[in-house]
């Protein structure tokens, strides 16, 4: 990764932190049930390409999919509004103000309570009858994943942190982003057949993602990409490498399926020791002929991902006005920061994830 001296005095020093916690929002996926969602979006969910009917921005997105239920005083419990009980055009733009307040700002709390008095509030501004003493929101967004929209949310914190000289933010924030990014390259973070569970290819996403790059980029793939580029638009950007993702998925999945047909049975999967524990992996010629097939696909993505981490740092860098690095120094970790490592470590290693597991 190739960043200007101005950010590369402060990122070369700290380039154990990043690759240290390059991997913590993977390990957040057994502490938290909202981290799963930010790996993936089903964009098969959503129809066709170009997808005119998905909305690119988050609010846009959370509404659309977000149901408004009510209890009354005898207890009955109804729905108020959501996608199958839209209100009239005239309310929408009232009703986008409240659920900005009281739905959107709470979305990665666990409690999907909802206020009846400000609920009430906006209920009697509209002469609506209902009087509910009690509400609650259910979203269904998550369910298909929230990817581009989440790295949206990422690139202006991490504008904010450039700003603020916040160097412990801007750390955490950047090794974040770069495994997000990294998400978005992967066609199988594009489609609902991730694993390739609907179509008899259990297990290609670690395939794909992981054997492959393991047994051959070290040896063979160019890490170099040139310059960071000022991105323009990073919130259409991040939707066209998730696009650009999803174009590939067919490649994928149908040339293994070919393989698995042409090549000899025998020598597909071979007995591997992993931390101690015999596992079987594709082997290595089986994984070499599919990468022959697929032409460069794999390596184009994480060159493209490569690229893509350092634009986003630097167009965050350059908006925040091209601040300082250099002041900033080596943030210390404090002991709060300690205990919260220790316990994102202690709930991995129970081994329980929250929440769609990609690669199983």
């Amino acid at each position: 990764m190739t960043l200007p001296p101005e950010m590369m005095v402060f990122f070369k020093p700290n380039i154990d932190y990043l690759t240290d916690h390059a991997v913590d929002p993977d390990m957040r996926r057994y502490a938290s049930k909202h981290e799963a969602p930010r790996h993936y979006i089903d964009l098969d969910n959503y129809g066709q390409p170009p997808f005119d009917q998905l909305p690119r921005q988050w609010l846009d997105a959370l509404l659309a999919h977000t149901e408004i239920w009510i209890v009354d005083a005898s207890g009955d419990t109804s729905l108020l509004i959501g996608p199958k009980k839209p209100l009239q055009e005239v309310w929408r733009r009232d009703y986008k103000q409240w659920f900005n307040r009281q739905v959107a700002a709470r979305f990665y709390q666990d409690d999907e309570t909802i206020s009846a008095d400000s609920l009430n509030t906006f209920l009697d501004f509209m002469g609506r009858k209902e009087k509910p003493v009690a509400a609650f929101y259910r979203e269904h967004l998550s369910e298909h994943g929230v990817l581009p929209w989440n790295l949206q949310r990422m690139q202006r914190q991490l504008t904010d942190a450039f700003r603020q000289r916040d160097g412990k933010r801007i750390l955490k924030l950047a090794a974040d982003m770069g495994h997000y990014i990294g998400d978005a390259h992967v066609p199988l973070h594009t489609t609902s057949n991730y694993n390739g569970q609907k179509t008899g290819q259990h297990g290609i996403h670690g395939f794909w993602e992981s054997r492959i790059p393991e047994l051959f980029a070290d040896d063979s793939y160019d890490y170099f990409v040139g310059k960071p580029e000022y991105i323009e638009r990073t919130e259409d950007w991040f939707w066209q490498s998730v696009f650009d993702s999803n174009k590939l998925v067919d490649s994928v999945l149908n040339f293994e399926k070919a393989l698995r047909r042409s090549f000899p049975q025998d020598r597909q999967m071979c007995p591997d020791m992993r931390l101690g524990t015999m596992v079987v992996v594709p082997c290595r010629d089986f994984a070499a002929a599919y990468q022959e097939s697929l032409n460069g696909m794999i390596e184009r993505r994480l060159r493209a991902a490569i690229h893509a981490v350092s634009s986003a740092w630097y167009t965050a860098w350059v908006d925040a006005g091209e601040p300082d690095l250099s002041v900033i120094g080596k943030p210390a970790l404090s002991e709060e920061d300690r205990k919260e490592a220790e316990e994102l470590r202690k709930t991995f290693d129970q081994g329980r994830i929250l929440g769609r597991a990609e690669d199983h």
